[in-house]
């Protein structure tokens, strides 16, 4: 029996017309412009246009540089504002590589675990008891992955009316899946939102929201001497983001509209199958994911009871992948007993997926 992944963050996509038109166009020129380490000028104006449209404090192409994926771009930020034993409060469940980049970047990782039983909510007062002296980092992530929580505008609000109470704080938002919003309303960026003390960051990219799988292309908002900073340090380490990457990536942003339309009409079905699917295996999951293309369901109770919470996970994991379904341990991502599901598949293998999950859960 060959196993089937529920487990990759990568959909099964394909670029946009408008992209692979666009970048074919380029190379039959035969010749590539040179791009500045932070970005193509035109990508950069590109992207400041965007967030402008949405209010906020003015973002111009300063703010902006466009980096080797969305990861790099979190990196290069952590790098900057980071000094060692600064802390990052990072509310759980979220993504798993988070941990490690902040390790590798210096910094000192405080969870903040918050509860599927109240969705996720993410309150001032919560928010308020977990500062400390050293926290120098806020990493919030909106959509969540993996849980697929999407804050509205006034729980945001609510939460920067106390980030601005500590000016030495930065907030870093992961708006990577932004575009995935099946809400009513749309997932609000941090650069929405007034900012007196230059306290916001942002990271996104392409490979999600926008279809460019493979493509190797993110980017970072920053006050400008941030932004200096990660720009100077990917010209040491590295260089700029290869041109026709670079090109994709201004092809998507202007065709944003109508790639996020249709991605979120191929994704209905599938996820549609798979909320029906968790709806049989009672308070797996009380709240529909807002965002993303994941499911976090509520295993717990699935799971041996005599064995830690991190090893009765990883059982449970090894049981479904026995059955011949992958999945995402949600022990990786700070909630032992949860996992995350992928239906960004085609569709018979989520089929067949199911079928092997109830096998092992019903």
């Amino acid at each position: 029996m060959s196993l089937i992944s529920l487990a990759s963050g990568y959909g099964n996509f394909l670029p946009a017309s408008e992209v692979t038109s666009r970048v074919l166009n380029l190379l039959h020129v035969g010749r590539l412009p040179i791009s500045p380490v932070e970005g193509l000028p035109t990508l950069r104006e590109t992207l400041a246009a965007n967030y402008h449209q949405q209010g906020g404090p003015p973002i111009t192409p300063m703010n902006i540089v466009v980096t080797p994926g969305t990861k790099a771009a979190l990196f290069a930020l952590l790098c900057a504002v980071l000094h060692p034993g600064d802390e990052v409060l990072l509310p759980t469940p979220n993504w798993f590589g988070f941990w490690e980049l902040i390790e590798r970047a210096g910094g000192v990782i405080r969870e903040l675990p918050l509860s599927i039983a109240d969705d996720y909510a993410l309150t001032p007062e919560l928010l308020q008891a977990a500062m400390t002296p050293r926290t120098r980092v806020l990493l919030f992530t909106n959509p969540n992955n993996p849980t697929g929580r999407i804050y509205q505008r006034t729980e945001v609000e609510a939460l920067l009316a106390v980030t601005r109470q500590h000016p030495q704080l930065f907030v870093l938002s992961d708006e990577i899946y932004d575009g995935i919003c099946f809400d009513s309303e749309v997932v609000p960026s941090l650069l929405s939102f007034p900012d007196p003390n230059g306290q916001h960051l942002v990271v996104n990219g392409f490979s999600k929201s926008l279809t460019l799988l493979g493509w190797n292309v993110g980017y970072l908002v920053a006050p400008p001497a941030v932004a200096r900073a990660c720009a100077q340090q990917q010209f040491a380490t590295g260089g700029a983001v290869a041109v026709p990457s670079q090109i994709a990536a201004l092809a998507a942003t202007e065709a944003r509209p109508s790639i996020t339309t249709t991605l979120r009409q191929q994704l209905l079905p599938n996820r549609q199958r798979l909320l029906d699917f968790l709806a049989t295996l009672p308070g797996a999951l009380p709240h529909a994911p807002g965002g993303t293309y994941y499911a976090f369901p509520d295993l717990r109770a699935f799971i041996a009871p005599d064995l830690a919470p991190a090893e009765a996970s990883a059982q449970l994991m090894t049981k479904l992948k026995a059955a011949g379904v992958v999945v995402v341990d949600g022990a990786t991502c700070g909630a032992p007993g949860f996992a995350r599901l992928s239906y960004a598949v085609p569709a018979a293998e989520l089929t067949e997926a199911i079928r092997r999950l109830a096998a092992v859960l019903q």
